[in-house]
């Protein structure tokens, strides 16, 4: 955005592996000398992990979707005034873990509230920054979900992060088509990348195609 390309975004469902892939493309930029700034939705800010407690403890239960929405929207317009801009307008490489993509495809998608409200909400908490380039790790709901109920059952009760885990399977499967559709709407910004493989399998395919859009930003 600021410098051709410098706000990338990970996206994808409940255990897709994603949070792993931020560490290991920051590490990737990081060795050929780029500045990077990693985050997170919900949190990133003092404010926001504090939300962040708020909507996925399974406590929240009682939550209605648009109590949701704009929590997450809060969330979203402070790490956006602390973080990602001020990031990017320094020139640094801004990747987030999350962003305007999950509240389309979980509140928008998968809780059916209606997608042109959420895209305008979208655009005045985000400041109409956009990624650059997302990445939508995909995979098959009923693998994620053992996979993020292995690393939730691995974690004491009171800190456990589960509320969107405890969802039924067709919600999963709904946000993750809810990604998919983005991606045909939007393919230059949001690569698929299939999730059902190792590690770094998954890196290699992420910093080809990061190496590949660094090479172009430059002319």
């Amino acid at each position: 955005m600021y410098n051709n390309f410098s706000f990338i975004t990970f996206e994808g469902i409940e255990g897709c592996g994603k949070t792993t892939q931020v560490v290991l493309l920051k590490g990737y930029l990081e060795a050929k000398g780029y500045k990077v700034i990693t985050t997170r939705e919900p949190g990133g800010t003092e404010l926001g992990e504090k939300i962040r407690q708020i909507l996925l403890n399974s406590n929240s239960e009682n939550i209605t979707s648009w109590t949701e929405i704009f929590l997450y929207e809060a969330c979203r317009a402070q790490i956006v005034k602390e973080i990602i801009k001020p990031a990017l307008e320094h020139g640094r490489i801004v990747i987030c873990d999350r962003y305007i993509d999950s509240t389309t495809a979980y509140q928008g998608y998968g809780k059916g509230l209606d997608l042109e409200s959420v895209h305008r909400i979208n655009s005045l908490a985000s400041q109409g920054i956009t990624p650059d380039l997302t990445f939508a790790i995909d995979l098959k709901p009923e693998v994620g979900l053992k996979r993020a109920w292995a690393r939730i059952n691995n974690i004491k009760t009171t800190e456990r992060e589960d509320r969107f885990e405890r969802e039924g399977i067709e919600f999963h499967k709904q946000v993750r088509e809810g990604y998919l559709k983005m991606a045909e709407k939007e393919p230059e910004r949001i690569k698929v990348v299939d999730g059902d493989r190792d590690i770094d399998s998954i890196h290699r395919e992420i910093c080809g195609i990061v190496a590949k859009k660094l090479e172009t930003a430059k002319g």
